[in-house]
């Protein structure tokens, strides 16, 4: 999730544009609201609604999350699929996994949503299943491992879909703390192989903290 200051448009515009859809409510208003409280990283809303609208006009039935949370954007994304699509989701905290798992259930997706406890790079050698589409959003110094491993997993004409990209703006002006070093400088790496993989047709697009999209042509 973005910081408001870090919106790519200015600042009024991002206004009116937040203010032409009514707020969530149910579910997902919880879900924004513990997340806000106990400061987890979530999707923003306009990447979650963008990656369940994609999700809606492939009509996906098998989608690998890497980096669930508390299942903000995997909820939306079975929302949008047929009874018989899944989520495939990687979460290494029991935490997020109790949270994500509650909230499912609540909205009656639990046995949809396959929860795969451990750190990414360690569960996707493991997977055997095709996807329709790839979902980063998890430790910025992994994407390009992730996208490594996880694209041989990517059916040709599947979808990788990885969340921010322009990191607050940090990425295109270089100007860093030390806290944020290597996850800056891994993503300006990721992001020119990103664009230029000989394997995807890819774009980074100003959708909430930059939305890298991209399809798998070979």
């Amino acid at each position: 999730m973005k910081a408001k200051s870090d919106a790519i448009i200015q600042q009024e515009q991002a206004e009116y544009l937040n203010e032409l859809h009514p707020p969530n409510v149910g579910v997902l208003a919880e879900m924004e609201a513990y997340a806000h409280e106990n400061n987890v990283p979530i999707a923003d809303r306009e990447v979650a609604s963008f990656v369940a609208i994609t999700v809606r006009a492939m009509r996906a039935r098998r989608v690998l999350e890497i980096g669930m949370a508390i299942g903000y954007a995997a909820i939306q994304i079975l929302q949008e699929m047929d009874d018989n699509g899944i989520v495939v989701t990687i979460e290494p905290s029991d935490n997020m996994i109790e949270r994500a798992t509650y909230y499912a259930e609540k909205v009656g997706v639990s046995e949809r949503l396959i929860i795969q406890k451990g750190f990414a790079l360690e569960v996707i050698p493991n997977l055997r299943e095709e996807f329709d589409i790839i979902y980063l959003d998890a430790m910025k110094e992994e994407y390009a491992d992730y996208l490594d491993e996880a694209l041989p997993l990517l059916r040709i004409g599947g979808v990788v879909i990885a969340d921010n990209l322009l990191w607050g703006g940090r990425v295109a002006t270089k100007s860093y703390d030390d806290k944020y070093k290597n996850s800056t400088e891994s993503l300006i790496e990721f992001n020119k192989r990103f664009v230029t993989h000989p394997q995807l047709k890819a774009e980074i697009l100003s959708v909430g903290d930059g939305l890298g999209y991209a399809v798998k042509v070979a």
